[in-house]
Parts: structure tokens; sequence; C-alpha cells
């Protein structure tokens, strides 16, 4: 049996490790960090050969949407998206009066970050409808000292890792998010950004430059089949609101990792929880 080895591509120090407490002392702490697992050492060297965005994006595609892996802060294990595990208060409260997920696409991702104070603790979440019913919610990557934008753009990473197996199959998948900085970040900006080095005019350091590079080289892969949408925040718009309760959910939990939410998904009543 081979043993298991770990890949930190960000970190204290960079490199391939077979043990897994020196691999974490290279990435605790770190906002930034970003790793993976892998089950031998050839699949690890070839995996530090690539970068981080590439290597999950194989691994996703290979396991049709079920990873584990490095995400910014953390790790996540996703299932793909199965219609079936939806439960019976989902079905019973889609039809309040919020409204519903738009009708352009098979799957819509919902998206949302949460910080008090801005900057300071921070959380994500995200909502995934299947044919406008709610189907799935997650919740983490909790930082002490992360920010509204942040927290943004980590909530558009997830939504794109779990666009990927869903557009290799065909589906159409739209993501939605409030945060117009993070769209325009990925869809206007990161491209000019890259030209010049990623950096801005004169120089400029680019805030949350990590998660924006791998926010855009998924982007850049998945354009062609994803829609991308703005939403108005706080407006009724359900699947808005709930990955909104989702993100202060991680906040005030301290929820490192990205993990699906497994209580009783009653939309009433997870909207009665406090929102950002």
């Amino acid at each position: 049996m081979n043993k298991k080895h770990y890949v930190i591509w960000k970190g204290v120090k960079p490199g391939i490790y077979d043990n897994w407490n020196e691999a974490k002392a290279q990435i605790n702490g770190r906002s930034d960090a970003q790793y993976m697992g892998f089950p031998s050492l050839e699949e690890a060297q070839q995996g530090f050969a690539s970068t981080y965005t590439r290597a999950l994006m194989k691994r996703s595609m290979e396991r049709g949407g079920k990873t584990s892996s490095g995400v910014t802060t953390t790790s996540s294990s996703r299932p793909t998206p199965n219609p079936s595990h939806t439960s019976n208060n989902t079905k019973n409260n889609s039809q309040s009066e919020l409204s519903n997920a738009p009708k352009t696409a098979d799957f819509s991702i919902y998206c949302d970050g949460a910080c008090s104070p801005n900057p300071g603790k921070s959380g994500t979440g995200m909502a995934i409808y299947q044919e406008q019913q709610l189907i799935q919610l997650w919740y983490g990557l909790y930082e002490v000292n992360g920010t509204n934008n942040s927290a943004e753009l980590n909530g558009m990473l997830e939504a794109f890792k779990f666009a990927v197996p869903l557009i290799q199959q065909g589906k159409t998948v739209q993501v939605l998010s409030d945060s117009k900085y993070s769209i325009d970040c990925i869809t206007k900006w990161a491209k000019g950004w890259k030209t010049k080095g990623w950096t801005r005019g004169r120089n400029e350091p680019i805030k949350n430059l990590e998660v924006i590079k791998a926010c855009f080289e998924m982007y850049e892969q998945l354009k062609a089949q994803l829609i991308i949408k703005h939403v108005k925040g706080h407006a009724n718009i359900e699947g808005n609101e709930l990955s909104d309760r989702m993100a202060v959910l991680a906040r005030s939990n301290h929820t490192a990792d990205f993990v699906q939410y497994t209580d009783s998904i009653d939309i009433k009543t997870i909207l009665a929880m406090p929102s950002g």
C-alpha cells in the first residue's frame, strides 16, 4: 500500500511531505495556504510540478466532484449534487414569499460572505439549486482577520469548484453573487492585472491576490459554459438570503472547513437565523 503524500504549494516551506503533522505545520495560521493530499509520491510530484488550481480542477473532474483539497485556508470534501438528498421540509417550504432560483440554468449556485467588523471575523456560505429546487447548503472558511471582499471571493472560488463536474456532465450552471467587486475582479479586471504581472497601475499591490488568481484560472477554463450574475443583496432573493445565513453561521461558529449543512433544511427556520 502506497504511503500518502502531501503537497504544500503555499505555506511556510512549500514542498512534498509524507507526514501530515509536518505538512500541517507549514499551513497552520496561513490564510493563503494551498495544499492537497495524494495517494502516491509520483502523483504528488506531478501535482507539485503543476499549480494548485490545476491540480484541483484535475481532481474534481476525475472524481466527478468529490474533492479533498486545500481551499485558501482549509480543506473541503464535497459530494456530487444529488436532488434525492433534498429534505421534505425543503420541498414544502420552497414556495415561500422569496424569489426562487432563476430558470436560465440546470444549477444555480448562490455564494455570499459575511464579516464583522470589517476587517474582522469572516465566513462564507453557499446555496445550491437544481432546477429551482434547493438541494444543498454549505458554510465555512472562517478567517480571524478576513474582510467582506475576501469572504465573497472565497465563495466565488467554492462555487466555481462545485461547477466543474456539473459542466463536465453537460449541465448549465450559473453562479450568483451580490458582490459586484468579486464579479468584476474575475470577469473584468483580472485579465489586465495578469498582463501587468499581477499588479495594478503604478505597480500598486492587489488585495486578495491569491484567491483572485485561483478564481481567474478556473474562470478562464469554465467561462464558455458558465453564467455569472450579480444579484441585489438583502432583497428577499431566497438563494442569496440562505447563502448569507450560512456565511454568518460559519463566522459565528468559527467553522474553518467548508462543510455541508446537515441539519434539516427548513427554509423558514434558516431564514430566521442571524443575517449579515
